[in-house]
């Protein structure tokens, strides 16, 4: 059995030899030093990475987390499942708190003991394979949460389902894009023919050229024979592209063409193929921006946007936090022990942003749960692992928050963006007060009679 694959990045090379000799005995290594080698180490890599240890401190800005934050962006981006752990010495509370709130899994000072890496990246692969099947074959994965939001969102899948049409997923990372693509497929008539995922940001140009139409024997060196690309294999089913806002524009003319008349070719050949794959698409970007900014074609944009659907970030979505909670430390049972929310943590947890949506959520009742098993969590202990003030910033409000492009969608409501902004800064004064009500109204500059009978109206009730 193959061993499981590490991306060790770390711009010191002792470092980087060290640990890359003490893990090769379980793991198979491949390390970087920057974030373009550690993205180029992806992009080639034939089998996906189990997980990756990164440190935050990487060239040009060494001594900034930035590079390193922007890493763990961009390979969340790339792979979901991806079990991320930050080995750094920047290892000051905030930049724990927001590598965390990226997508990180767990945080490791320098310098380390070897055993205890050992032992942290063996408890993350544990929990990997727990994640990666958790419906049983057969069984339709299930949407969680009682909210409007969602119940709409259910809606729009069921009326989408059985359409042949191409659908654009919107939403902001972690919150679950996959997922819904997953319940387009399962949902309607496909769900008997294959289902297939290509990550538009996972490759080079060329290799995802390749990937999508594939070639004929000796297209480009290395093509030693003929190989069937995405829209070929996927025959009658459904081909999701993620992060589509991504994809080159030299590839986009031809992504237009299948979508269009079907009609593709492979690299190397002359005689066109068709295809019969239903096209599901998604983003976290705001894609009427990127047509205005000529970085994305319009028509392809209209094309592959002739159904859409909009996933809510988890901030919208009212008590499905609760449901989240409950079902993931289901789900994790038999990995990590089990906690609960003591009075003020409860109210803590209700006001939170959750900036990195479901995939924060997961990961923090991971981390929970094995710091604190079985025990009854404060909200001095829930403040340590969350990242309360991030309210108001570009990842919490979404990716392009753009009032123009707003106003042209055609369903814009003042009174529902308005309330929502309310919504917003009580639930962010919840958060910053740990649930102390008579703090929340002094932050708001209001009374207390007044912030009871806002809460009651936005359904923020205690």
């Amino acid at each position: 059995m193959a061993k499981p694959k590490l991306l060790l990045v770390d711009d010191d090379p002792l470092i980087s030899e060290t640990l890359g000799f003490v893990l090769a005995e379980d793991f198979e290594v491949a390390t970087a030093q920057t974030r373009d080698e550690a993205r180029a180490c992806v992009a080639k890599s034939a089998r996906a990475f189990a997980v990756a240890l990164i440190d935050l401190g990487l060239p040009p800005q060494p001594h900034t987390a930035e590079e390193g934050f922007a890493l763990v962006r961009e390979l969340m981006a790339n792979d979901s499942n991806l079990k991320i752990l930050i080995l750094s010495g920047q290892s000051d509370k905030r930049n724990i708190q927001h590598a965390m709130t990226l997508g990180a899994v767990d945080f490791i000072p320098k310098p380390c003991d070897p055993g205890l890496l050992k032992t942290r990246l063996e408890h993350q692969l544990l929990l990997r394979e727990v994640e990666e099947d958790p419906v049983p074959r057969g069984q339709v994965s299930e949407l969680i949460g009682n909210s409007q939001a969602m119940a709409d969102l259910a809606v729009h899948i069921r009326q989408y389902a059985d359409s042949p049409f191409s659908v654009l997923i919107e939403g902001e990372s972690g919150c679950g894009k996959e997922l819904i693509a997953k319940q387009l497929h399962e949902q309607g008539v496909r769900t008997g023919a294959p289902y297939y995922v290509i990550n538009c940001a996972a490759f080079t140009k060329e290799l995802l050229e390749a990937q999508l139409f594939g070639h004929a024997k000796g297209a480009f060196t290395g093509a030693n024979k003929d190989h069937s690309g995405f829209f070929e294999a996927v025959g009658e089913g459904t081909l999701f592209m993620d992060e589509v806002g991504e994809l080159p524009l030299e590839l986009q003319a031809k992504l237009l063409r299948v979508l269009e008349s079907g009609e593709f070719y492979r690299l190397g050949e002359t005689k066109p193929r068709m295809s019969q794959a239903r096209i599901v698409a998604a983003t976290n970007k705001n894609m009427r921006r990127e047509v205005a900014e000529n970085r994305f074609r319009q028509d392809l944009y209209h094309r592959l946007g002739i159904l859409t659907l909009r996933v809510p970030p988890l901030r919208e979505r009212d008590d499905d936090r609760n449901q989240l909670l409950a079902h993931f430390q289901d789900q994790l049972s038999g990995t990590v022990p089990s906690f609960s929310l003591g009075k003020e943590a409860k109210a803590l947890w209700q006001g939170y942003r959750f900036p990195g949506n479901i995939r924060e959520l997961r990961n923090l009742v991971i981390r929970l749960g094995t710091k604190y098993p079985n025990a009854e969590i404060s909200a001095e202990q829930l403040m340590g692992e969350i990242e309360p003030d991030d309210y108001g910033s570009d990842e919490s409000q979404g990716a392009g928050f753009d009032p123009s492009a707003d106003l042209l969608s055609g369903d814009f409501d003042l009174d529902s963006q308005l309330r929502a902004f309310e919504k917003q800064y009580i639930e962010a004064a919840i958060a910053q007060s740990g649930g102390n009500f008579s703090k929340v109204a002094k932050l708001l500059n209001m009374n207390r009679t007044t912030l009871y009978s806002r809460m009651e109206r936005l359904g923020l009730k205690d």
